[in-house]
């Protein structure tokens, strides 16, 4: 009998936090049970710029992070309606152009909610952001946290697809 070969595939998952004054996406490659940064970023626009401009700019450039890197899926924080009624409608505008690009490139998209990432990164889904931080940059071997806390978040929305979504028929 002759030796098999597995081979093992790999998936690109971007994670969006999703924020008016910043939205924070970070890409994440899944081989196997491996998980490993790509990139992270955050795109920020001044409270002073006509809404429907930051709306657009969310759109385009979470478009064009699309383009460069080629995810096949998406993973995306939910609005949660806190305190802050008139934050969270803010959020959703930009959690919806974040969207529209996502639908753009024909991701998979899984959505959820803060409580859902922080139970998949840390185990807990009271976690503070310092442990939600830490936690992303253990699970994908950074040699620091990323910074903005945003592009963290947005990590973590990526490490939660994968384990909602397992391996994704990825070989083990």
């Amino acid at each position: 009998m002759q030796g098999s070969t597995v081979v093992t595939r790999e998936r690109i998952i971007l994670g969006i936090d999703p924020g008016l004054a910043n939205t924070g996406w970070g890409i994440v490659s899944q081989r196997g049970g491996k998980l490993s940064c790509i990139a992270y970023g955050c795109v920020s626009s001044p409270a002073q710029v006509e809404l429907s401009l930051r709306l657009r700019k969310i759109h385009e450039q979470i478009g064009a992070v699309i383009d460069r890197f080629k995810p096949t899926c998406v993973g995306i924080e939910t609005v949660w309606f806190g305190q802050n009624i008139t934050a969270a409608f803010a959020t959703g505008q930009a959690r919806g152009a974040a969207l529209v690009a996502c639908a753009e490139g024909n991701l998979s998209v899984g959505e959820f909610t803060p409580r859902q990432i922080k139970l998949a990164v840390v185990g807990t889904g009271s976690a503070d952001k310092e442990q939600v931080q830490y936690m992303v940059s253990q699970l994908l071997s950074l040699d620091s946290v990323p910074s903005p806390d945003h592009a963290a978040d947005a990590l973590a929305a990526a490490i939660c697809y994968t384990t909602h979504e397992g391996f994704g028929g990825l070989a083990k």
